[in-house]
């Protein structure tokens, strides 16, 4: 079979130049549309629950939240453990799956399993987590401002009104998340002697705020051929409003907000938190998250295009700092990546030119080594491996060359002892002769050579869990690179060499 191969490339020469160069337009396409990053994802696949509760302590988001939780999704398919927390008005159930589960199809199995659980009176149903990794975060961003004036709460509310709509429409992003600063609400601060003189109870105050903060229709009037639309206006939109909403009646005189209460005032919620960054006090940080096997790089670049057009949406003392970019991370890790492939080849090729005592043969042997990579890189995007430290760090371009080495040699020593005993150079159809002889007499060690390391990399397929997303891009992009290096030295090489 190795016979016939070599034949039928030293015999359709042509056919394997332009095959070489079909491999290597090819590669080049597939090169710019290769996955980069600056290392493999490794984390499982896992879908987050998420519930809130605020009026709940620990011990009871525990009973009444998450163990239900966590007992509805028990028995899924490809379920390989749950884990949970249970914090303050929150809960958390992280359900991991085998390695083998899709995560749209994780997320349906659990999504319909939480919708039958039943929640306590006023906390709403459980929400699924984006569709992330650990390793997500790819962007993290502050807000601040350099007028003292500017309050915590307005940064807040620019962020979450005016940026954070603008990055979630960038593609490939799961989700953008506020730290710090202050929410908006609008407090209404009860007084308890105003309850008990009206007999009333912080309900009452919820319930009329709740029924009148609400827009309502009535349907449609049609008269004279137009129709006109019935609408209720109630939903508040300042604090006068809300004051005058009337809670209850006595002794035929309405009871207002503004009489039960001590004060209405624009507020924040609870906080929990706060940001802090280059010691000019409070800001507000924005975090970015990938989806799950989107391109880091890609992503991570709009997200920064994006937000220099949002800068000039901004008040002018408004500033906006990128403080994490993965890029840049990515960027340095390529970096080395090209350092390392790009030594490696320079130090083959003066190795081979010293051993081989021919410019030409060592140029030849040193061709195999693009085309190895080119080859590689196909391999990658069929099998959606990105390109990061350790799957392209790893290469020895010392293995790639062998089978090229040992064939281009045979093929130089065989062409000058034959030229040196007819005394005089070959005629085409006797180097040809003597390209195919030698050829067809190292194509057997070659790949022997070349398929008893690829046998060393077997071990490395069989890893799971963390190790394998680890160490088997590596493998697979080490094993396309000798696949690619043992056909073309069984075909571009002879065809060269001759």
């Amino acid at each position: 079979m190795l016979n016939r191969l070599i034949d039928f490339a030293l015999k359709n020469r042509l056919l394997i130049l332009v095959l070489a160069g079909v491999l290597t337009m090819v590669g080049i396409w597939r090169l710019t549309m290769l996955p980069i990053d600056a290392f493999p994802d490794t984390t499982p696949v896992q879908v987050q629950i998420n519930t809130v509760a605020p009026a709940l302590n620990p011990e009871e988001i525990e009973q009444q939240i998450t163990l239900p939780v966590e007992l509805s999704i028990g028995g899924l398919p490809g379920l390989a453990n749950v884990r949970s927390v249970s914090k303050f008005g929150f809960s958390q159930v992280i359900a991991t799956f085998s390695d083998e589960t899709e995560i749209i199809d994780a997320r349906q199995y659990v999504s319909e399993r939480i919708n039958a659980v039943e929640m306590p009176s006023g906390v709403k149903r459980p929400q699924l987590g984006p569709i992330a990794t650990g390793l997500g975060e790819v962007f993290h961003y502050i807000v601040r401002s350099e007028d003292p004036d500017r309050t915590l709460e307005e940064l807040r509310t620019l962020h979450d009104w005016v940026v954070k709509p603008e990055l979630r429409k960038v593609p490939g992003v799961a989700e953008v998340n506020s730290w710090g600063g202050k929410v908006k609400q609008y407090h209404v601060v009860v007084s308890p002697p105003a309850l008990l003189k009206y007999d009333l109870t912080l309900d009452d105050v919820y319930h009329a705020l709740e029924t009148n903060n609400a827009n309502v229709g009535g349907g449609i009037i049609a008269s004279g051929g137009v129709a006109q639309l019935v609408h209720g206006v109630g939903r508040v939109a300042s604090i006068p409003e809300i004051e005058n909403i009337v809670v209850t009646a006595r002794d035929g005189s309405p009871v207002y907000i503004r009489d039960l209460a001590e004060k209405v005032v624009i507020d924040h919620e609870i906080r929990r938190g706060a940001v802090t960054s280059g010691g000019r006090g409070e800001s507000v940080l924005g975090l970015a998250f990938m989806l799950m096997g989107e391109n880091s790089q890609v992503v991570t670049q709009a997200l920064k295009d994006r937000l220099d057009q949002v800068r000039p949406a901004l008040p002018d003392d408004v500033v906006v700092e990128v403080v994490y970019d993965r890029t840049e991370l990515t960027d340095s890790v390529i970096e080395t990546v090209q350092h390392n492939l790009l030594l490696g080849a320079v130090l083959v090729v003066l190795v081979l030119f010293v051993l081989l005592g021919n410019l030409r043969a060592g140029l030849l042997v040193a061709l195999i080594i693009p085309f190895s990579m080119l080859f590689a890189v196909l391999g990658m995007y069929e099998f959606a491996i990105a390109a990061s430290l350790l799957s392209l760090g790893a290469i020895d371009f010392g293995i790639i060359i062998d089978g090229s080495v040992v064939m281009t040699e045979s093929n130089l020593r065989r062409l000058g002892n034959r030229a040196r005993e007819l005394g005089r150079p070959l005629t085409r159809e006797e180097r040809l002769e003597a390209v195919a002889q030698s050829a067809k007499k190292v194509a057997r060690p070659v790949a022997f050579g070349i398929g008893i390391i690829l046998i060393v990399f077997l071990p490395i397929f069989s890893l799971e869990g963390i190790e394998g997303k680890m160490f088997k891009p590596m493998a697979a992009t080490f094993s396309f690179a000798l696949l690619g290096a043992l056909i073309l030295a069984l075909t571009l090489s002879p065809v060269l060499s001759y």
